[in-house]
């Protein structure tokens, strides 16, 4: 028998591209809102309208970008790069498992098709795409069509936010600080939905909360996902060796 019949195939269609896009379409505002939070920080920091907008086609990440632009300093040291980047990618750790997530679904479909759309996955279009499957879908449209249209929503939200937010002195003011946390919030609550393990949520939550309170700069962010991961190894064995117990 030949392998490559074994191997299932997996359908794009613009149909399912435009029911990518169209599932994504109530995210648009707060995209244009975050991009207001970023695009303050982009101008108070000296960045011109077109690194603004160039970091968001290149990075496409809004929490990190904001993070980074937290820590941006006119004179950077190469101490200050590493920490800068390795905060970043510590946010941005979290589509590693998105990205695994998706294997199951998309292996089939040929890496030249597949990375690009993995390259400008955002935490809106992951969700959708998951919903998506767990409701029978398999056309790699929809996957790619919500990434996409996500990536350049972002793109057009640089300069309006760039502009926007240089005229507003303070983010925290008119809560656009807040987006971030209703931004993680709304991608959290689909998760919880599939799972009954709250506890590597409540560990992290709780320990990167006291961090941030008794240790400065981001360390509140690795050391809570840290313990996160660690509940989330060690909680599941020991409920199983209680059933064994029990057994």
């Amino acid at each position: 028998m030949d392998e490559r019949a074994s191997i299932p195939t997996i359908p794009f269609t613009f149909a399912a591209a435009r029911a990518g896009v169209r599932h994504c379409l109530p995210f648009v505002p707060g995209y244009f809102l975050f991009g207001a939070a970023v695009g303050a920080l982009a101008a108070q920091k000296g960045l011109s309208l077109g690194e603004a907008v160039m970091m968001n086609a290149l990075v496409c990440a809004a929490a990190s970008q904001m993070v980074a632009l937290q820590l941006w300093t006119p004179d950077w040291t190469w101490l200050q790069v590493a920490a800068c980047a390795g905060v970043a990618a510590m946010v941005n750790l979290r589509f590693v498992l998105s990205g695994a997530s998706l294997r199951p679904w998309l292996s089939p479909v040929r890496a030249g098709f597949v990375y690009p759309a993995l390259g400008v996955l955002t935490d809106a279009a992951w969700a959708a795409a998951v919903r998506y499957h767990a409701e029978g879908g398999r056309d790699f449209g929809f996957l790619a069509g919500a990434s996409v249209f996500l990536w350049l929503t972002w793109i057009a939200a640089g300069a309006p936010g760039y502009l926007l937010g240089a005229l507003v002195s303070d983010p925290r003011a008119y809560g656009l600080d807040l987006l971030i946390v209703l931004a993680f919030t709304a991608t959290l609550v689909p998760i919880l939905r599939r799972t009954r393990a709250y506890a590597p949520f409540l560990v992290s939550g709780a320990v990167a909360l006291a961090a941030s309170l008794l240790l400065p700069g981001y360390w509140f962010i690795v050391i809570g996902a840290l313990a996160g991961a660690g509940a989330g190894a060690f909680l599941p064995a020991r409920q199983d060796a209680r059933q064994d117990a029990r057994a």
